[in-house]
């Protein structure tokens, strides 16, 4: 009598296409996190050694090369830019708006828009990047 021996099935799982699937996933998360930037307008910001952060959630208005003004990533024209910025303060303790003007601006366009500021009583810090 000739007894056989069952072949049991051992259950393997693939993993020759996991390297390439883990790639793409690594590359997706890495170009979604690069668009993921909140401030999604490019410009050049003057260069500093000290740094200090604002711990309150504040109003960002960027100024373009070309003088472009932007609220809260919100074109706005100059002319408009104290009626918004009285409307976005209101109700704040004390308001404070980071200016992140393009280093190949003049003083005299950061001082046109740091009037704004003292006229309305907000306090305007100027954005840099470390050097």
């Amino acid at each position: 009598m000739r007894l056989r021996h069952k072949r049991r099935f051992h259950a393997e799982v693939g993993t020759g296409a996991l390297n390439d699937i883990m790639f793409f996933l690594m590359l997706f998360f890495l170009i979604i996190s690069t668009l993921a930037n909140p401030s999604i307008i490019k410009i050049f910001l003057p260069k500093t050694a000290v740094s200090e952060r604002v711990s309150k959630p504040p109003i960002i208005l960027v100024i373009t090369a070309d003088k472009h003004y932007f609220i809260n990533n919100a074109e706005v024209a100059f002319e408009d830019i104290e009626g918004m910025l009285q409307q976005k303060s209101a109700g704040m303790e004390e308001p404070t708006i980071i200016l992140r003007a393009d280093a190949a601006l003049t003083v005299q366009d950061l001082v046109d828009v740091m009037t704004i500021g003292v006229k309305n009583h907000i306090k305007m810090v100027i954005a840099t990047q470390k050097q």
